[in-house]
């Protein structure tokens, strides 16, 4: 079974509040602004691959890394009052770098990468952290770059929503991110992209806390 590289509590926690990046945002009466919902899209796997870890850089039986930027993506699960939720379940799928899903109808195409694993589960921890090993999110024909997530927690509607790059200019003519009207919840998933050598050599970070409604 493969594992993450270690990061020590400390070292994430730190790596996480050294961002520049968003976290949870406040809105009236003190509670957090929801992660807006959005579209599954076409492309969640069909069938799920049998490496569906945290690690989607690397791909069990496979001799080799995936290609694009090794990117971490990591926060917290918490409500809508701050609190946060252990045991959720957390799952993120992207296409790869040459901008080809792990779904069937999206693999007929062809020129996928076989070392890519395209999609990745987790459970968040007792302070409602989750972590995965990703790539940089890149554009492909009509969308601009972008990471799906799902989460369900007990006692909460399942969420799908979508991670978008801070900064990235083809955001401005994208179709479901011009959707989210609402200022404050389209800045909940716009994402900041900064290095982190820290974490791994070459690598870049994402942190995306994703508030649940109550």
């Amino acid at each position: 079974m493969k594992t993450l590289p270690h990061l020590s509590r400390r070292r994430l926690m730190a790596g996480g509040l050294s961002l520049a990046g968003w976290t949870a945002l406040t809105g009236a009466g003190g509670v957090l602004v929801p992660t807006p919902r959005q579209s599954a899209g076409p492309f969640y796997p069909d069938q799920l691959p049998l490496d569906s870890d945290a690690d989607l850089v690397t791909v069990a039986g496979r001799g080799g890394p995936a290609l694009g930027d090794v990117t971490h993506l990591f926060g917290r699960i918490l409500d809508r009052d701050g609190r946060p939720l252990a045991g959720a379940r957390v799952e993120i799928w992207q296409c790869d770098a040459n901008g080809r899903y792990i779904h069937s109808r999206d693999a007929a195409r062809g020129g996928g990468d076989p070392n890519f694993q395209g999609y990745g589960r987790t459970e968040s921890d007792g302070e409602g952290g989750y972590r995965f090993r990703t790539i940089r999110p890149v554009p492909y024909t009509g969308r601009t770059p972008h990471i799906h997530i799902a989460v369900a927690a007990a006692g909460h509607a399942q969420l799908v929503s979508q991670l978008y790059v801070a900064g990235e200019p083809l955001n401005a003519g994208d179709f479901l991110y011009r959707r989210i009207s609402d200022p404050q919840q389209r800045a909940a998933v716009t994402i900041a992209l900064e290095p982190r050598p820290d974490l791994e050599a070459g690598a870049l970070g994402m942190h995306a806390d994703i508030v649940l409604q109550n």
